[in-house]
């Protein structure tokens, strides 16, 4: 059974960092997309960062390109996400999403097409 535990979230100052974890087990053919979305009160679930298992080839919000870096480690077989320069805007829950079977390429996926979600962690940033 397919599992996706995302964690790592808390209250920080502007400025700070945070690093968002997000470990999955019980996929038996392995991750092939991951991707992080945030929900901002008032504001449609959004993208902010996709990874594919190949290359890898990224993707990222223009609201935090500069500042997050999405990551792997299949050993581990957790996904990050470094939130560098946090913002008050950056203020969200942010769940972690996972795609096993190859529907169409990683980068042409949509909300819809994720799967598996964690469930959920909170970032407040305060100024």
């Amino acid at each position: 059974q397919v599992q996706v535990a995302d964690s790592g979230g808390g209250s920080v100052q502007a400025g700070e960092s945070l690093r968002l974890s997000c470990v999955t087990s019980g996929d038996e053919y392995g991750y092939y997309c991951m991707a992080w979305f945030r929900w901002r009160g008032g504001l449609e679930r959004e993208e902010v960062a996709v990874i594919d298992q190949d290359g890898p080839t990224t993707r990222y919000a223009d609201s935090v390109k500069g500042r997050f870096t999405i990551s792997k480690d299949n050993t581990r077989r957790t996904l990050y996400l470094q939130m560098n320069d946090l913002k008050v805007e950056d203020t969200a829950m942010y769940w972690c999403a996972a795609r096993f079977n190859r529907l169409k390429p990683c980068l042409d996926l949509t909300r819809g097409d994720f799967a598996y979600w964690g469930q959920g962690t909170h970032v407040n940033v305060s100024s």
